[in-house]
């Protein structure tokens, strides 16, 4: 096996090794492995959906992040004619809950929500997909 190193968030690591307690895991390195096998296949299974498609696309993120609402909006503008509609939802904390919902080929639902997923700032992205009844 190979050994790598990662830096994480006191935050996330205490709540993954919540999870690795939970889980009885024997170390926290079989739980990282179990996590990067998860991601790996449900991205294999998202690069599988092909053609037209409805989606709803929620957005967590740090409002307070330097430039994220900015870099949102221009990806909302750049996609806007595959976007339906959208709703920002203010939590109370400094960290909001975008919900938009898209319709068209599964590649340009894909590219959009890469580059919300690669945005400094946004801690999680999620994609439900159904293909539209004719």
């Amino acid at each position: 096996m190979m050994r790598i190193s990662i830096s994480l968030p006191k935050k996330l690591l205490k709540d993954f090794d919540d999870v690795v307690l939970d889980r009885e895991y024997r170390s926290r390195s079989k739980g990282i492995r179990d996590a990067l096998k998860d991601y790996i296949i449900r991205t294999h299974e998202l690069n599988e959906i092909k053609g037209d498609q409805l989606g709803v696309l929620t957005v967590y993120y740090d409002f307070h992040y330097n430039g994220v609402l900015e870099d949102l909006k221009d990806i909302q503008q750049q996609f806007n004619q595959h976007i339906k509609t959208a709703l920002q939802l203010d939590t109370g904390r400094s960290h909001c809950l975008d919900v938009i919902v898209v319709e068209s080929d599964m590649e340009d639902i894909r590219n959009m929500m890469n580059k919300i997923q690669r945005l400094n700032g946004v801690e999680h992205v999620k994609l439900s997909t159904s293909s539209p009844v004719n």
